[in-house]
């Protein structure tokens, strides 16, 4: 039953979204005053802020203004506050658990929805206008009741009824295309997507909640409190009723039923945004109620969403953290950050005793893997699972017995929870670190789930990366698993290897296991090939040596440092995602580019979905041309297509 009304909900929201995608006709003040100035736009509080501060330091003590001071780190509080609900809200979207809507996001709304900032900033530049224009704003004490209660009977009568009639307003179709169809372009909301309105409903927005705050400043009744809290009070209402899990508790409404007028829940705000017609009202529903706007599934989407358990994924791909500032870059962390390809800002190393402090938290205390991701493909759900460690841990030999446990209790839960295929990302594998995966089948053999590391399909795209007509390549880098295979597929079809170092030539040879063994020479000079296949372990020395025009394919997890502006560098291997995956995406892997995944991840995906019942790990290599086909059949397509040599 339950299952069918999600269905139907789906489906709905599908036909409202149609519908929805009117021509946009943007009216006057729908862009930022500061819109021009981009990243620069913090620039116009900084003489306000920089005056404040310097006031409360320079200032007696009995003439210092307290209330002056605090505006702008108020107004950082503000952004922590709407980043721990960013975090949150996505962190139990991929769990499931309480979930409201299932669709996913994509980065068109994450891009839409970088300026939630811009109301905060707006905010505070009328607060510091304010104090100039009104002495009654001065010298504010921190705590007066009368102040309290006067805002908030402000806000229960005046500001909600007046915002209930104006929301309305804002649905009807002239005002809608032009204005409030940008906030609606997000049919799964998130908590930051409360905010995101063109600058002239801002406008309108700060007038009614005005009311509360300039009726206190006039009357001699305002405080700190009053004014911290009132804001504080209308931000985390904004986030929670955007939120897309529900997390109020029934038995708040079973001990004061009347309190169902008195404060929404995130399930029937998300109503509003995929009926469109209901449910109009601020925080308290009452006027819904009394206006007959009230939608009839609030209540039968609210304990639905109540009920629903923790989503058990078919496919979980296990990677974790690389440097300390990948925090910021998870899905989980800076929204913005998290949709384009990693890459290090300058600013963020500013944030390093917040880093450090995270590093710690997250390092040193936590110790279990986490979901980071969900997205669902065909029948799939799949999920990414965070362990949460850093490159520089996996590189330190007295730490992987610890990994390894880590990384042993992770199979189990996911073995507990019914994963069909569990794909090890990163340095999750490895054959000094746990063999490929192959030490945990050794110690569990009865296991259900099915470890994949991916080297099949690597192996695959790198050989359908070499340049068309190319009769020679020079492989550099470790001899992994990967590289042998390789070597392997490539004499096998007539092309040279060219190998630079003979300890190296005779090891490989070795592994080898094709008939063709006479394709695997050594190079005598960095300059005899043009195509470099490189994996870990190769130096910067030999890139320099490489010639001009040289393209380095790496085979490697890491993508190789590029040295050389003379040279073509490929990305580490990895496909374009099919269509239907691209509406649930909407954070980056790594480093590369949207709607990107890395091979070791599709891997997975395609033993799913191709139901190969066998581990692909330790020395085990699946059939190559079998997962190649299977990839392109399931709508992946190469990221690099190879040219004429």
């Amino acid at each position: 039953m339950q299952k069918q009304y999600y269905r139907t909900l789906c489906a709905d929201i599908f036909r409202k979204l149609r519908k929805k995608r009117m021509a946009s006709k943007p009216g006057i003040l729908t862009d930022w005053p500061w819109k021009p100035l981009g990243n620069f736009k913090y620039v116009i509080l900084a003489p306000w802020a920089i005056h404040g501060t310097y006031s409360f330091i320079a200032k007696g003590e009995s003439e210092r203004d307290l209330g002056y001071f605090l505006i702008f780190p108020f107004l950082l509080a503000r952004m922590l506050h709407n980043q721990i609900w960013i975090s949150l809200s996505r962190y139990r979207t991929a769990k499931g658990n309480n979930r409201i809507v299932d669709k996913g996001i994509e980065f068109e709304q994450v891009d839409r929805e970088t300026t939630w900032d811009d109301q905060i900033l707006f905010n505070g530049a009328i607060f510091y206008i304010g104090y100039m224009a009104l002495p009654q704003s001065h010298n504010l004490p921190l705590w007066k009741s009368n102040g309290v209660i006067i805002t908030a009977l402000l806000h229960a009568g005046p500001v909600e009824f007046l915002y209930y009639w104006f929301h309305r307003a804002l649905h009807h179709h002239f005002l809608y295309s032009r204005y409030h169809s940008h906030h609606h372009s997000s049919i799964v909301t998130e908590p930051i997507t409360s905010v995101v309105h063109p600058f002239a409903e801002h406008i309108v927005y700060f007038m009614l909640f005005t009311i509360p705050l300039l009726t206190t400043v006039l009357t001699g009744t305002a405080s700190i409190a009053s004014f911290a809290g009132y804001i504080t009070f209308i931000d985390f209402m904004n986030n929670l009723g955007h939120c897309n899990f529900e997390l109020i508790p029934k038995w708040l409404f079973s001990i004061f039923p009347p309190l169902k007028y008195l404060i929404y829940t995130p399930s029937f705000h998300s109503l509003h945004h995929t009926q469109f017609r209901t449910n109009y009202s601020l925080f308290m529903p009452l006027y819904d109620y009394v206006y007959g706007t009230m939608d009839k599934s609030t209540d039968t989407l609210y304990e639905a969403s109540l009920k629903r358990p923790e989503e058990s994924p078919d496919v979980v791909h296990l990677t974790h953290l690389t440097t300390p500032e990948s925090i910021y870059h998870l899905r989980l962390g800076f929204a913005s950050l998290a949709s384009w390809p990693y890459s290090s800002k300058w600013y963020l190393r500013l944030l390093w005793p917040v880093t450090l402090f995270w590093s710690v938290i997250i390092s040193g205390i936590y110790g279990h893997a986490f979901v980071l991701e969900r997205i669902t493909f065909k029948a799939l759900k799949l999920q990414s699972w965070l362990v949460p460690r850093y490159t520089i841990q996996y590189m330190v030999q007295w730490q992987r017995e610890a990994l390894n446990t880590l990384i042993e209790e992770t199979i189990l839960d996911a073995e507990v929870k019914g994963v069909k295929v569990l794909s090890l990302g990163l340095l999750n594998q490895g054959e000094e670190m746990n063999r490929n995966g192959e030490l945990y089948i050794q110690r569990y053999p009865q296991l259900k789930i099915r470890l994949v590391d991916g080297s099949s399909l690597v192996v695959a795209l790198v050989l359908n990366s070499i340049p068309k007509g190319t009769t020679q390549v020079l492989l550099r880098g470790k001899l992994s698993k990967v590289a042998c295979a390789i070597a392997d597929a490539l004499c096998e079809s007539g092309i040279q290897v060219a190998i630079l170092y003979n300890d190296e030539y005779e090891k490989l040879r070795l592994r080898l296991t094709t008939k063709s063994k006479s394709n695997l020479v050594i190079s005598t000079s960095f300059t005899d090939q043009k195509i470099w296949l490189v994996g870990d372990s190769w130096t910067a020395e030999e890139q320099h040596k490489a010639p001009k025009g040289t393209l380095f394919i790496p085979f490697s997890q890491f993508p190789p440092k590029k040295l050389r502006k003379d040279c073509s560098y490929q990305a580490t291997p990895a496909m374009i995602v099919p269509t239907s995956l691209i509406s649930n995406m909407h954070s980056c892997e790594n480093w590369l580019p949207r709607r990107v995944m890395s091979a070791w991840r599709i891997a997975g995906i395609l033993h799913a979905l191709e139901g190969w019942n066998v581990h692909e790990c330790g020395n085990t290599m699946f059939d190559i041309d079998k997962v190649w086909q299977a990839s392109l059949r399931h709508g992946f397509q190469p990221l690099t297509t190879p040219a004429a040599a």
